[in-house]
């Protein structure tokens, strides 16, 4: 089977569909609240102009997904893999985001798992750039057990250079988390 960097990925609550110019709208939606891009090195990115770079650098990737929530139909946020590297066994994956309702029910695990669970079979370690003071998905990497191992400059599709905190997770060190059911509020 050919790496294909924009599998069907699904499990019974989440579906991972490629991204489409024509789901613009339904992104955005999920994308428009500032909360979500607060922690985030590009804080500005819930305005449509400068959301609009982001979708245009995400469907130039080649890689980039929408995260419907298969309950509700509803585009639940956005993730990609970029930046594969063969000589190196590797790929990134990252640009993940969630609208503010699906924050702490279980959806990140979910759906790193499905894209884990996919990318294993064709690379040895996977690299999350995590901007310096994004402490919700700092954590969040952590728990799928990926560890920091450097600081650097990212330079984002259309925008300025911020700090990114660099995590890395070797095949083997995966496990597949409990993805098969979200998490209740507060767990």
């Amino acid at each position: 089977m050919p790496l294909d960097l924009q599998p069907r990925l699904e499990n019974q609550h989440v579906l991972l569909l490629p991204l489409q110019a024509a789901d613009f709208d339904a992104l955005y939606a999920a994308a428009s609240d500032p909360k979500v891009w607060e922690q985030h090195p590009n804080k500005d990115r819930w305005q449509p102009g400068v959301f609009r770079t982001f979708f245009e650098g995400a469907l130039q990737s080649g890689g980039a997904f929408k995260i419907l929530d298969k309950a509700t139909g509803e585009v639940a946020g956005s993730t990609r893999f970029y930046g594969y590297d063969a000589a190196d066994e590797s790929i990134l994956i990252g640009y993940t985001f969630y609208a503010t309702r699906y924050w702490g029910r279980g959806l990140n695990p979910m759906v790193k798992g499905l894209m884990l669970d996919y990318i294993f079979q064709f690379v040895s370690r996977v690299y999350f750039h995590i901007g310096a003071d994004n402490r919700r998905s700092q954590i969040a990497i952590g728990r799928l057990g990926a560890e920091k191992i450097a600081e650097e400059e990212i330079a984002y599709f259309g925008e300025a250079p911020k700090l990114n905190f660099v995590y890395q997770l070797e095949k083997d060190q995966w496990r597949t988390p409990d993805a098969a059911a979200p998490r209740q509020p507060g767990q």
